[in-house]
């Protein structure tokens, strides 16, 4: 999930938007996946197990170079762990209480609120209408009693530790650009989630001690391959493609949630998320310089 990526220069020997479209898919597939195991480490003990293993395997991997770091880097690695780290806990509770699809809808509010931020235009005023019609038909839809408050909230919180996220990454120098900053900022995120999460995560493990290795399977899909895949997508691909592509996170997330969680969205739910989907890649195709919004989301 690279903060500013490079221009594009030359093709790869790989399809830069195959490489996307599987980064999209493996995040949420392993998102839906982590939920089948929320009734044993719930959604703190689970995005604790996540982070702190993706933490483990991206340090051994990567192994960043941190040297010449001054202080305003680190402050600014600081709060992309800190954003890393809130989208991630948020929208595993979100998850934990509301459709996968539904959550991974309202967080995408997060990067569409900061592609337009600041805008005066009226046709980036009519994104942001859009986007609001659809999360507002979520809110009204009664077909399965409702969508619990607690994980509209928290959704909606893990939307704006999404944007601090970006904001923190387009503001890093370029001493840490790339994934070294990527690595140290999964650590930061790891440190703040662990203390949440390591109760009920040391207890589901000890009961069930092969649940460690379904996280390490989980962590190396929501976090080391799709950070590999779309560093290396992101090499020979426009920002503004990537944005579009990566807008699509909520109708992945909704395949994910039928075929592997058994949810089954309304249509009326299923306008609602075409209705952001729409706002946010009008919102990135009229953008100046539309942010890199890939996930993790979590």
């Amino acid at each position: 999930m690279p903060p500013t990526p490079p221009e594009p220069t030359r093709a790869g020997p790989v399809n830069p938007v195959l490489l996307a479209v599987l980064a999209i898919l493996s995040v949420q597939f392993g998102n839906a996946l982590a939920g089948t195991l929320f009734a044993q480490a719930g959604p703190l003990g689970a995005a604790a197990l996540r982070l702190v293993l993706a933490a483990v395997i991206l340090l051994a991997v990567i192994r960043p170079r941190v040297a010449g770091w001054d202080r305003r880097t680190w402050f600014g690695v600081g709060m992309l762990g800190l954003g890393l780290g809130g989208m991630n806990v948020l929208i595993y509770l979100a998850i934990a209480s509301i459709p996968i699809g539904v959550a991974v809808t309202i967080e995408l509010l997060g990067p569409l609120a900061v592609a337009v931020a600041g805008t005066r235009r009226a046709r980036d005023l009519l994104w942001v209408a859009l986007a609001g019609a659809g999360v507002l038909l979520l809110g009204l839809e009664r077909s399965d009693g409702g969508l619990a408050l607690v994980g509209v909230l928290a959704a909606a919180g893990a939307a704006a530790f999404w944007a601090l996220y970006i904001v923190a990454s387009a503001r890093l120098g370029p001493r840490a650009r790339g994934v070294d900053a990527l690595a140290v900022a999964m650590v930061v995120a790891a440190l703040i989630v662990a203390p949440l999460g390591a109760a009920p995560a040391t207890t589901a493990v000890a009961a069930v001690p092969w649940l460690l290795l379904a996280f390490i399977g989980i962590a190396i899909m929501t976090s080391v391959v799709p950070y590999v895949l779309e560093f290396i997508a992101l090499k020979s691909m426009p920002t503004r493609v990537f944005g579009v592509l990566s807008s699509l996170g909520p109708a992945v997330a909704a395949l994910a949630g039928l075929l592997v969680l058994g949810q089954l969205l309304s249509p009326v739910q299923l306008i609602a998320i075409a209705a952001v989907i729409a706002a946010s890649v009008g919102a990135v195709l009229s953008g100046r310089r539309p942010p890199a919004v890939a996930r993790p989301p979590a």
